[in-house]
């Protein structure tokens, strides 16, 4: 049995050196001092037509042919012009006008083919039709934001607060209704506001809005408003107004918040509120600075997408003068509240 395992091994050595020697390694030599044979992807139908030479024409010998050892080394890549790497190459035939040109005929004619048919009168009333089922038509929805109990977390005051809005008209011109105000349980009501507003879309994510706002507490009071109200770059949804009372006051509002979802149907929201004054008010115990800042985080579970209950926690801080007057009148600047709310909307 050995004997046969060495005759066998003996055997396919001799028939593959026999094979080996055979083969024809007349050509190895091209790789030593010559150039391989360059591949013609003109006549291979690889490259556009306007790159290629006339067929009459001899063609241009492949760059490199002569000399493939020559040293790359020294020449000055910064001085090539690399653009037409990056523009899009224009595979129209030679001589044809370049994919991009628009022919002449198709700005002739009416501007909307239909009318050369049915007449223009007879199209009209189905252009207008058209234009108000794709944009042109008017909505409406109402939005309660916050509906909230806010219970003081340091033995302080129990209170509410709501927090609503609701829009009429198209994508880009609408009439927005806000209001919010807050109170204590058992108490009178501490503030309350009514806005009225001109919405103008300035964006694809950005409303700007002016009109009037009412203040029948803590005491009768109009404003100008001016502001801007989106959805700022990584989905933050932003509304910030400038106000200018009836008695020479100004005063901001800026509110921003983000929703974070945890599932398709809780979701987490940080939310922070700061308002500003430019000057003294007394009569509102305000001071000129920032004037409040109350940061925040909601937690709220979707039954329905119109239907959320919430339970969250909130910080509330008077800054600056504000604080001052409050510490004067025997208030506790700051402290928190444990919040219990609803979201709704229809």
């Amino acid at each position: 049995m050995r004997f046969f395992r060495l005759a066998g091994a003996a055997l396919l050595g001799a028939t593959l050196g026999a094979s080996l020697s055979a083969q024809d390694h007349s050509d190895h030599g091209a790789h030593k001092g010559h150039a391989p044979p360059t591949m013609d992807h003109c006549s291979m139908g690889h490259a556009p037509p306007e790159k290629c030479p006339p067929k009459t024409e001899a063609e241009p010998e492949a760059p490199g042919a002569k000399d493939d050892n020559a040293d790359h080394s020294k020449m000055d890549h910064s001085q090539m012009d690399h653009a037409q790497h990056r523009a899009a190459i224009d595979k129209s035939p030679p001589g044809a006008a370049p994919e991009s040109a628009v022919p002449a005929r198709a700005f002739e004619g009416p501007r909307h083919a239909a009318d050369a048919i049915w007449g223009a009168a007879a199209m009209q009333s189905s252009r207008e039709k058209l234009g108000r089922e794709n944009g042109g038509m008017k909505t409406g929805f109402v939005m309660v934001e916050r509906l909230e109990a806010r219970i003081a977390a340091d033995n302080g005051e129990h209170g509410y607060l709501w927090d609503a809005q609701a829009f009429y008209g198209g994508d880009i011109n609408r009439l927005v209704i806000k209001t919010e105000g807050e109170g204590r349980f058992g108490g009178a009501l501490e503030d309350a506001e009514i806005q009225a507003l001109y919405s103008r879309a300035i964006g694809a994510f950005f409303d700007l809005q002016a009109g009037l706002r009412f203040d029948p507490e803590p005491d009768t009071r109009s404003h100008l408003v001016v502001g801007v109200q989106g959805l700022a770059p990584y989905m933050f949804e932003l509304d910030a107004a400038l106000f200018l009372s009836d008695r020479g006051d100004i005063t901001a509002r800026i509110e921003g918040e983000y929703d974070q979802r945890i599932t398709q149907l809780l979701i987490i929201q940080p939310r922070i509120e700061v308002e500003l004054a430019a000057q003294d008010i007394p009569e509102r115990g305000l001071g000129a600075g920032i004037t409040s800042i109350e940061p925040g985080v909601r937690l709220r579970y979707e039954f329905k997408r119109e239907f959320a209950p919430y339970i969250g926690l909130e910080y509330e801080a008077a800054l600056g003068e504000t604080a001052d007057v409050a510490r004067a009148a025997g208030r506790d600047p700051d402290g928190f509240k444990l919040l219990v709310g609803l979201r709704a909307w229809f």
